[in-house]
């Protein structure tokens, strides 16, 4: 966390969809999770919001002979941070969902099912910490495909604010948000929830981004700044680019 010249700290947020830390299909399928564990350190953010973290995959650890012994969540953690992590998501082979990376202590963390129909499972990530004498909470989402369920999904996190986010408390929503228009947006904005706003951020695809799926919004903080890493090395590493956001703390 850095200080501004009217002496309010900034609040570095990252978001980054990784992508189960594997890119590529079929027998010529890469493990990136060595390089993004170099990525996100060099982030340099106070929380970073992961989707698509796997817990355990039985399938990838027997293809890849350097698979980490760790989960991917504790794997990926810079020294000096703390992890939260929850399963959204069961399948054959093992499990995945979201995780908060974070440099500040955490208070406390819980979860909860946002799954709209059968074919998705989808979960929101919900942790608090004390940075810099505040309470902030933070929410890691994960949307669903089908733009209805979005909808519904994002009626689910107001609810969840409402009933676990003091008002005066401020709360940030990070994550990819799978919405190619601007209806989450304004419905978040019905909310009382802002992201920085002076332009798009392409994020997805990597390779050639086209459109912004990943957000970073909040309460209760001010916005004032957006960078999305590009290059060979990102574009690498996952589909989705990661979005790095920057808030100003208020008194």
């Amino acid at each position: 966390m850095t200080d501004t010249h009217d002496d309010l700290p900034i609040l570095r947020v990252a978001t980054y969809n990784i992508h189960k830390g594997v890119q590529g299909l079929g027998p010529v399928r890469r493990l990136e999770i060595h390089n993004l564990g170099l990525a996100i350190e060099q982030m340099d953010a106070d929380i970073i919001c992961l989707q698509e973290v796997r817990k355990d995959n039985r399938k990838e650890e027997s293809f890849f002979n350097n698979w980490p012994e760790q989960n991917q969540a504790d794997f990926l953690t810079p020294l000096g941070y703390t992890a939260a992590y929850r399963t959204n998501a069961t399948t054959r082979w093992g499990e995945h969902g979201n995780a908060l990376l974070t440099r500040w202590p955490i208070l406390e963390s819980n979860h909860r099912d946002i799954s709209d129909h059968r074919f998705e499972q989808r979960g929101l990530l919900h942790v608090a910490m004390e940075i810099a004498g505040q309470r902030i909470h933070t929410i890691v989402v994960h949307l669903g495909l089908v733009h209805g369920s979005r909808l519904r999904q994002t009626a689910l996190i107001h609810e969840f604010i409402k009933a676990h986010v003091p008002d005066d408390e401020p709360v940030i929503v990070a994550g990819d948000f799978n919405d190619w228009g601007f209806q989450v947006k304004r419905m978040l904005a019905g909310f009382g929830l802002f992201e920085y706003d002076e332009q798009p951020l392409m994020t997805y695809p990597s390779r050639l981004p086209v459109v912004q799926l990943d957000h970073v919004y909040a309460r209760g903080l001010t916005p004032c700044g957006l960078f999305v890493p590009r290059g060979r090395i990102w574009w690498r590493m996952s589909d989705h680019l990661p979005l790095i956001a920057e808030f100003r703390l208020r008194d």
